[in-house]
């Protein structure tokens, strides 16, 4: 066992499982590195991190996490530079919003030095599992879970901190087709819409199958009162170009999260002179615009997802189909700049990248 400089234990695997990954072909969420990190949180205190070999956990039939939801998870990406160094995309802001989720379902905050030291080091570790092709990247996934063997309900007084990461591709390889939900509810003003709970995402799971069982590959959520304003989509915020101006849906009632990649494009779109309106969006906007042949452009944004560009919507029975992709000119342009960022294919201006 050897102790790094940051104080975390590393027990480095015995046998390296790099020979199985193929780079060519990648599936996400397939394939996990060699390591993994974890942090245990008892009598009021984080313990000292540990690096170990990636699997399974042990767990006892009454952890509470599995009985009353207390699991929050984040999702990051680490690029690798064309100088051969490895860079990650903004995870200060993602160990922030973590921070956010463990308030609002009661859990410890952790520590910026067990998040973002614990990624650095976990990566070092696994390097050659970040993977060298365009589109590629290696996905970081930290995840909080109530540990105490007890099932009576209230909030868990321990806590395990994991991190895993696994190498990814394309999350989407061709522009996805959407289905406008309308009766089924994701979040309400005052719930956990804005966190990323496990919660939220189980909620999710049979919309979403029925959605896809139907030919389309993934669902857009509206309001829960009149069903009249879009709000996500199930892995992804949403954008809508509408004769020029970026429209957004606005996170002011809690019900939509808070993307680390949406920031980044409404930062790119401010930069690049278009106008962003961050504000409630309407169904019937969209359809009218539509119509009137104003919608130029569609796409969803999410780390998993990066910028995935949207080729019809459905709503009510009616199709919303989308110009072709080679005529936008503003979406297209955005993911290259984003891209290029975190690829280290040109300066990053906004210090955004948290080199490893």
């Amino acid at each position: 066992m050897s102790v790094s400089s940051l104080n975390i234990k590393v027990t480095p695997t015995s046998q390296s499982r790099i020979s199985e990954l193929d780079q060519n072909n990648l599936v996400f969420g397939k394939q996990y590195a060699d390591h993994m990190l974890a942090c245990y949180y008892e009598n009021g205190e984080w313990n000292t991190p540990e690096i170990i070999p990636f699997g399974d956990l042990s767990l006892s039939p009454a952890t509470s996490f599995m009985h009353y939801g207390q699991a929050i998870f984040e999702g990051i990406k680490a690029y690798r530079h064309p100088d051969g160094s490895i860079a990650v995309f903004r995870p200060e802001d993602n160990w922030k919003r973590m921070n956010v989720s463990a308030a609002r379902l009661d859990m410890p905050e952790i520590p910026a030095e067990i998040f973002l030291d614990g990624i650095k080091e976990l990566i070092k570790l696994d390097a050659a599992w970040v993977p060298e092709g365009e589109n590629t990247s290696l996905y970081i996934r930290p995840f909080m879970l109530g540990m105490d063997e007890f099932i009576g309900v209230r909030s868990s007084l321990s806590y395990a901190f994991y991190i895993i990461t696994s190498p990814a591709g394309a999350y989407y390889s061709k522009p996805v087709r959407i289905y406008v939900q309308d009766q089924y509810v994701r979040a309400v003003p005052g719930g956990i819409g804005f966190t990323k709970a496990a919660g939220n995402y189980g909620a999710s799971m049979l919309p979403t199958r029925t959605v896809k069982e139907m030919g389309y590959d993934q669902v857009l959520w509206t309001d829960a009162f009149e069903h009249k304003y879009v709000q996500e989509i199930g892995t992804m915020n949403v954008f809508f170009i509408v004769d020029g101006v970026a429209l957004t849906p606005n996170l002011d009632e809690g019900t939509i999260l808070a993307g680390v990649t949406r920031d980044s494009i409404i930062t790119l779109l401010k930069e690049n002179g278009i106008e962003v309106q961050e504000r409630p969006i309407s169904i019937d906007e969209l359809v009218e615009a539509q119509k009137s042949g104003k919608l130029q452009e569609a796409f969803g944004s999410g780390t998993a997802a990066s910028m995935s560009f949207i080729s019809d919507l459905t709503y009510q029975g009616e199709t919303l189909y989308l110009p072709e992709i080679n005529t936008w000119s503003i979406s297209p342009k955005i993911k290259k700049q984003l891209d290029d960022i975190r690829y280290g294919r040109t300066p990053d201006t906004h210090g955004w990248i948290f080199r490893i």
